[in-house]
């Protein structure tokens, strides 16, 4: 049985910045008024601490160093998965833990997951994730890594702090467990071949 889906994926962009903004705004900024900038760090043009969160994430989509994957339901977004280069998201939860053992530092990552809250717990999520790597491969493709949180069994867990998704999502999409960092974070791995054009 195959479940056809209205959903379409779109890089978030000038163009898609205004839907973004609508759904981070629908939650509050998300994750207590992030506008997902956390992983974010200073640009030669764009000092974090000089701008609110929604316009240092306007910049850096301006400047081309903001990259996600929005999940669309018709004009509006419902779900966003952020991507980029390490020198674009610096900052990682136990960044001294995975530096310590990172020796093929991959030139991709995936730090960041936001769904609307109407739309949870239905596969948006994976959707985000899917057109992340497809963007990814149509940039050029190559090694990906990500930080999702491994979850105890059985232990239920609130999907708002699951802003990295679950080991298990990023294993049905083909990505290999390599460690545990912190108590709950894991580093996957997954090869993103080029996009045929």
């Amino acid at each position: 049985m195959s479940v056809t889906t209205a959903h379409v994926i779109r890089p978030l962009t000038p163009d898609t910045f205004p839907a973004w903004l609508a759904l981070a705004q629908k939650h509050n900024g998300v994750w207590g008024g992030c506008y997902c900038s956390y992983f974010h760090g200073d640009t030669e043009d764009t000092v974090k601490s000089e701008y609110d969160g929604p316009t240092f994430k306007q910049r850096l989509v301006a400047e081309g160093v903001a990259h996600a994957a929005l999940v669309f339901d018709g004009d509006d977004a419902i779900a966003w998965c952020e991507y980029g280069s390490p020198a674009e998201l610096p900052r990682i939860y136990h960044r001294k833990q995975y530096d310590a053992g990172e020796d093929n530092p991959a030139p991709w990552r995936i730090t960041c997951f936001f769904v609307d809250r109407d739309h949870r717990r239905s596969g948006v999520a994976r959707e985000a994730l899917d057109g992340a790597l497809e963007l990814i491969a149509q940039a050029g493709g190559g090694e990906v890594v990500s930080f999702p949180n491994e979850l105890a069994p059985g232990k239920r867990t609130s999907s708002s702090f699951l802003h990295n998704g679950t080991r298990a999502m990023f294993e049905k999409a083909g990505f290999t467990f390599e460690r545990h960092i912190g108590t709950s974070k894991t580093v996957m791995r997954k090869t993103v071949p080029p996009a045929l054009s």
